[in-house]
């Protein structure tokens, strides 16, 4: 399979780093994937014949791609590299925009009517045009993989499109942010207010300088909608969804529902009643006896309810560039 990476960013490095490790692990399975090039919104290296990812791996250590020896600049680099079809599959890592979905909704529509498969981390074009871009890949002979958009590591769209396949999927809960489920785990274990449970994140790299996203809830809200839309077939946007943060906690909560047994989480859920999807995401106080009492730390966590197959609960799966980026290439080698 021959790839392109588009967009080398942290999630993009990380990838390339990722590929260098697993380079035996690739060898013993007979998996043979060959990088034939990595592009950013400036230009970017192809080789088709193969580019070493362990040199690019070190280079991308010490200095930028735009320093690398085969880089060639030119804004359009990656829409000629659509047109020369000498790809298989595309890796579309480009930051995320909420409102427009671009670059990435323009990068993957034109790689998708060209036949090309495309995996992609960008959340935006899946949260703004899932079903058009299914369609198109559909009516191209193509794939669309999402993994890594809502979870990283945590299995959520693969196990509700294939491991729930032909199950009428009627309701899905998530803890969904692992920055969020951090800050809550240290008020919880420290009775600690908010803001120093969020200054021990941001120190630790677990949050953001801007936390806003995370905490107010909307990362939850995205990654819930693209859920609702890919596995109950809906059409739902954020101005469906009711959505709060963790803003407003204060110790004195935290204290209160030690009293009665629960731990507060931010839980996000849809629900089809009557044919009716409600959707909401806040914080929830919750007892042990819910699944998601012992999601502690960075860990997420996705429950569905389903017709016939019941109720299936995954929790975990490691925080970070790397994860993220082996969200990737579990998409890559599953294709």
């Amino acid at each position: 399979m021959k790839l392109a990476l588009i967009g080398c960013g942290n999630v993009g490095k990380a990838l390339i780093d990722l590929l260098a490790m697993k380079k035996d692990y690739l060898i013993a399975r007979k998996i043979s994937l060959t990088l034939c090039c990595v592009l950013d919104s400036k230009g970017g290296i192809y080789d088709d014949s193969g580019i070493d990812w362990g040199s690019l791996s070190k280079h991308l250590e010490r200095q930028s791609l735009g320093t690398h020896k085969q880089y060639a600049a030119g804004g359009e680099e990656i829409h000629r590299i659509i047109q020369n079809m000498n790809i298989d599959t595309a890796v579309v890592a480009t930051p995320t925009n909420k409102q427009t979905g671009e670059p990435g909704l323009t990068y993957i529509k034109a790689l998708l009517k060209r036949g090309i498969n495309v995996v992609t981390a960008d959340k935006g074009p899946i949260l703004l045009a899932y079903h058009a871009l299914y369609q198109m890949a559909l009516a191209h002979n193509a794939k669309l993989c999402i993994g890594c958009t809502t979870g990283g590591a945590l299995p959520s769209v693969n196990a509700g499109l294939i491991d729930l396949a032909g199950a009428d999927i009627y309701k899905i809960q998530g803890i969904l942010n692992g920055t969020t489920n951090f800050i809550l785990d240290e008020m919880e274990k420290h009775s600690i207010s908010y803001e120093k449970a969020l200054e021990k994140a941001q120190h630790l790299g677990i949050a953001e300088t801007d936390p806003s996203l995370d905490v107010e809830g909307w990362d939850t809200a995205v990654k819930l909608l693209i859920l609702t839309n890919v596995l109950m077939g809906s059409h739902k946007t954020l101005e469906d969804i009711s959505v709060q943060g963790i803003t407003g906690l204060t110790v004195a909560d935290i204290i209160e529902a030690r009293k009665k047994g629960e731990k507060f989480k931010l839980i996000g859920s849809a629900v089809k009643e009557d044919n009716a999807i409600r959707m909401r995401v806040g914080l929830e106080a919750i007892d042990n006896s819910n699944a998601f009492y012992r999601v502690d730390g960075k860990d997420k966590a996705v429950t569905y309810c389903s017709d016939t197959l019941g109720e299936l609960t995954i929790i975990g799966g490691a925080s970070g560039v790397i994860p993220a980026a082996a969200s990737l290439l579990r998409d890559i080698i599953n294709l």
